[in-house]
């Protein structure tokens, strides 16, 4: 068992709930100077392209998944993940998910361009209706983006967590499951239920008096809410996950989603045990395995 998941196991055996699972994805990012191991080569797709949140759900059927910039899916989630610069004027080569719905909806066929990452930096695309660019929706002639106009949108891809300039290589994204190599991650991603994430808040302020807090938008979920921002701050943070999430991943409606940093993360193991008498988690209203468990 690897460290990460022998904490894990802690958490899961002091909330006290026979069966009781929470999906947990683990984050390692690999930098410029970094040395990625060779084990993980390997897990690296290369006949498709992956969204960041897709990644999530991929990691629960015990498969690895090492993101780069040929393989992600997300034009959007490879500008926060410092994958490519924010302000590259061309589109990234290849299929990938998020544009292809672009595709398939604009009705141009061979002659789409899709859009570069400083289109969706300016707020280009999101604001693909004020912006006059059609072929950038994504639910048909109607759809007014996710901004009313350009100038929101700025401000708003503005607000969100990124690493730039993009210094980033690679993404390792793994579960439990993974047990070749005893990576420690830089941020522990879970989807816990609302009774689940009531419990988890309450061991973090039992050990640190601290609060957690929710710093989201309606975009860019997973990948900057949960992992950048929590890696940049080194705080905890929570989302209710995103259009991409909900939409594209198919994240089950009963999930929160809460980023942790490593340091944080085993402050709250330690706060789960230390605590698991004073707050009785197997009383909650909405606890217990999820079905099937």
């Amino acid at each position: 068992m690897s460290t990460i998941a022998g904490l894990y196991a802690r958490m899961i055996e002091a909330m006290g709930v026979a069966g009781l699972e929470i999906p947990a994805a683990y984050v390692r990012l690999y930098g410029a100077g970094d040395d990625i191991p060779p084990q993980l080569l390997k897990h690296a797709p290369r006949s498709e392209s992956v969204m960041c949140c897709q990644a999530l759900r991929h990691v629960e059927g015990g498969e690895p998944i090492l993101l780069t910039i040929d393989n992600i899916g997300c034009v959007a989630a490879a500008i926060t993940l410092g994958l490519v610069d924010e302000r590259q004027p061309e589109p990234l080569p290849g299929a990938r998910v998020y544009t292809c719905v672009m595709k398939e909806q604009s009705g141009l066929g061979p002659g789409f361009r899709p859009p570069a990452p400083a289109q969706f930096t300016s707020g280009e695309v999101y604001a693909c209706k004020d912006a006059g660019r059609a072929e950038f929706a994504l639910f048909g002639p109607d759809d007014p983006g996710r901004f009313k106009d350009v100038a929101t949108a700025r401000a708003a891809v503005a607000e969100m967590a990124a690493i730039q300039p993009a210094t980033t290589k690679a993404v390792f994204v793994f579960s439990n499951a993974y047990d070749e190599l005893d990576i420690e991650p830089h941020v522990v991603v879970l989807s816990p239920r609302p009774a689940e994430l009531t419990r988890i808040v309450q061991a973090w302020a039992f050990v640190t008096g601290g609060r957690v807090r929710a710093d989201m938008g309606p975009l860019r979920a997973v990948d900057s809410d949960l992992i950048v921002r929590p890696h940049l701050s080194g705080q905890i943070n929570v989302s209710s996950y995103c259009l991409g999430s909900r939409l594209l991943a198919g994240l089950p409606a009963d999930r929160m989603g809460m980023g942790l940093p490593m340091a944080c993360f085993r402050q709250v193991v330690e706060g789960m045990v230390a605590s698991r008498l004073g707050y009785p988690f197997h009383a909650y209203l909405g606890r217990g395995p999820r079905p099937g468990a």
